[in-house]
C-alpha cells in the first residue's frame, strides 16, 4: 500500500489522512465524501445505512420539539456542529439558537449556538454515542444531552436525559423516559414516545 490512496474494489479511491489528522475545514472541503461524514479526533467517520427505529426515532422527536418551542430555537437534523478544529460531529438532532440560523445553504452550526443535542444509538455507533460524543459535547459546553435506545425485544425507546455540570464539564444523568419524556430545559418539553 503507498501513502496516496487505497482502492476499494477497484472504482472508489479512500483518502489517506494528513499526518496530523484531517480539520474541520477538510470536512467541508474534500470532494465526494459520502453524506454524512463525521470528523471526530482528525478522523472521518463513515456512517453505515440506519435502522427503521433510528429514523422513527428521529422524526417523533424532531416532530415533538418543533410542537414544543418557540421561534427562539430551530430544530436542525444531521447537521454538523463544530466543536474545535478537529471534531465535527453531526448530532441526529441538535436545538440550537435560532439567531445562529444563517439559510437554507448553511453546513454547520458552532458549538455555542447549541442548546441540546441528541443522538440515537444503532449498532454501528454504541461507542460513539454513549462515550465518545457526550464526552466531546459536554468539555465543549453543550448544556444538554439526551441518548436514544431501542429498548427490549420490542424496540421501544428509552431516553437518558443528561444536564452539563459547569464546574466538571461533563454531564450529570438526570433521568430516564420511558414512554413520555417531559423536562423543563433548555425549554418546557413534553413529547409521548409512542412509535407508530
Amino acid at each position: 500500500m503507498t501513502a496516496e490512496s487505497v482502492e476499494h474494489r477497484s472504482t472508489q479511491r479512500w483518502p489517506v489522512p494528513p499526518v496530523d489528522g484531517y480539520t474541520v475545514d477538510d470536512l467541508f472541503t474534500l470532494p465526494d465524501l459520502p453524506p454524512h461524514t463525521e470528523l471526530i479526533d482528525g478522523s472521518l467517520v463513515f456512517v453505515s445505512p440506519q435502522r427503521r427505529f433510528h429514523y422513527l426515532m428521529i422524526n417523533l422527536l424532531f416532530n415533538g420539539l418543533r410542537d414544543c418551542l418557540d421561534e427562539r430555537y430551530s430544530i436542525e437534523r444531521e447537521m454538523t456542529v463544530v466543536l474545535d478544529d478537529r471534531n465535527g460531529p453531526e448530532p441526529d438532532i441538535s436545538v440550537v439558537r435560532a439567531d445562529a440560523v444563517t439559510g437554507v445553504n448553511q453546513t454547520r452550526f458552532q458549538v455555542e449556538d447549541v442548546l441540546l443535542a441528541i443522538e440515537v444509538v444503532s449498532p454501528d455507533s454504541e461507542s460513539r454515542d454513549r462515550t465518545t460524543k457526550p464526552h466531546k459535547y459536554a468539555a465543549a459546553g453543550i448544556p444538554h444531552f439526551w441518548r436514544v435506545e431501542q429498548s427490549g425485544t420490542e424496540g421501544k425507546p428509552l431516553i437518558h436525559v443528561y444536564e452539563l455540570d459547569p464546574m466538571t464539564q461533563a454531564y450529570v444523568h438526570m433521568g430516564i423516559h420511558r414512554d413520555h419524556i417531559k423536562v423543563d430545559k433548555p425549554h418546557t418539553i413534553a413529547i409521548d414516545l409512542a412509535l407508530t
